[in-house]
């Protein structure tokens, strides 16, 4: 293991996680510019802008041939987003659910999921396996922009508004960050890539493992800063609606594309030990969440550190698994 290959991890890490800021940024300015609501900028622009990390690491991985990496990017971004950051966000500050479209897309999740579960059985993901996640995500897109226009007085736009009308920016700016962002993205991608790859090497490991953690870690830290603001703002509904978004985007999205790039073998373990538990963490996000007594849902500071015990336990299996 190199120093080179370290210091491509971090620097590309640093990059990636400012890159993505500027690129979010960007593109919520000039989608509010070009009339786009609130509540569609909350649902796509924030939730999914901060999945562009994922995305473009695990499409450059598989067209480089570590699906581990690709794989493991997702799924265990999703593990890190539900654990980690929602366990630390809770700590700092219980979060309560208002957002009527947040609840609903959280059964969403949960569907999703189990679909995943469905295609990736036989332990393949074809091209036909992707294409399918690409239609369900699809078509999530065409019901976001409906449900925006139907309620646009929901909690999570009203958060939204206020967050996206303070600091207008000027539209060549706006454009500039945007494209600006799109390319770091890539180069930075490309360095993590490579660097990650070359640890699992030196380590001996699988890219798999470097995958569900250093690179999944890396890659959430933009959601990470993104909830920590927004429950500071006392913004929860933001706080929560950028997990839920960022882990249907990476679920359908960034799986579908390092996919269709090229079919990709899925390792046993990924069934049997990491989808087990994002499903886990899931399904426990729903409960404490959903409000089943007419309530709003919450996640206070003891369910937040459960979510952040369940992550270390997950993590210390791994690192106990591949020094076995």
């Amino acid at each position: 293991m190199s120093l080179t290959a370290i210091a491509a991890v971090l620097g590309g890490l640093i990059v990636l996680i400012w890159s993505a800021d500027r690129f979010v940024l960007g593109a919520a300015s000039l989608a509010r510019r070009f009339g786009m609501s609130p509540l569609l900028i909350g649902m796509l622009i924030v939730g999914f802008g901060t999945s562009a990390p994922e995305m473009i690491v695990s499409a450059i991985a598989s067209w480089q041939g570590n699906p581990g990496i690709a794989l493991g990017n997702a799924y265990g971004s999703n593990i890190v987003n539900i654990g980690l950051i929602l366990g630390v966000t809770a700590l700092i500050s219980p979060i309560t659910v208002h957002s009527a479209v947040v609840r609903r897309e959280l059964p969403v999740l949960i569907a999703v999921t189990l679909l995943t579960i469905a295609l990736l059985w036989d332990l393949h993901l074809t091209r036909l396996d992707a294409g399918v996640l690409l239609a369900v995500f699809a078509g999530l897109v065409v019901w976001s922009i409906r449900q925006s226009r139907t309620e646009a007085a929901d909690a999570l736009a009203t958060e939204v508004a206020a967050g996206t009308s303070a600091e207008p920016m000027p539209a060549r700016t706006a454009a500039l960050w945007t494209a600006l962002g799109l390319v770091l993205l890539i180069a930075s991608s490309r360095a993590l890539v490579w660097g990650a790859v070359e640890i699992a090497e030196g380590l001996g490991v699988s890219d798999l493992i470097i995958g569900l953690t250093i690179v999944a870690v890396g890659t959430s830290l933009p959601e990470l800063a993104s909830s920590i603001a927004a429950i500071r703002r006392n913004e929860h509904d933001i706080a929560l609606g950028n997990i839920v978004g960022s882990n249907l985007f990476n679920t359908l999205a960034v799986v579908g594309i390092a996919g269709m790039i090229g079919p990709i073998a899925v390792p046993p373990e990924v069934l049997s030990r990491d989808l087990a538990v994002m499903t886990a963490l899931t399904i426990a996000l729903v409960v404490v969440c959903f409000g089943f007594r007419g309530g709003v849902g919450r996640i206070d500071r003891i369910k937040g550190a459960a979510l952040l015990v369940s992550f270390v336990a997950y993590t210390t299996w791994l690192v106990t698994s591949a020094a076995g």
